[in-house]
């Protein structure tokens, strides 16, 4: 039985967070200002993430948890490099 709940709750985790990123990339697409997109972005890429993470559950293998990581990795210097462009007008000074 705990196998089964096991399949059941990591099937309903991969389903929300699909229609996260979905509603993340529709606000990239949409958002009205640089910031929202940046901020959208920055979800698109945590729930990638996890996503991946969840992939690595269910499969049980170690392959999407270190994608997971560098994913993580590469997201917060892009949302740190796009954030500081916002803010100043250049990245590298």
């Amino acid at each position: 039985m705990s196998a089964v709940v096991l399949g059941w709750s990591l099937l309903a985790a991969q389903l929300m967070l699909a229609l996260a990123m979905g509603c993340a990339t529709l606000r990239v697409l949409l958002g009205p200002r640089a910031q929202d997109r940046v901020l959208a972005l920055d979800t698109l890429y945590v729930n990638a993430a996890m996503l991946l993470l969840v992939f690595g559950i269910r499969t049980g293998t170690t392959h999407y948890f270190e994608a997971a990581l560098l994913i993580t990795l590469l997201g917060f210097v892009a949302t740190a490099a796009l954030s500081k462009f916002l803010m100043r007008g250049e990245v590298i000074e």
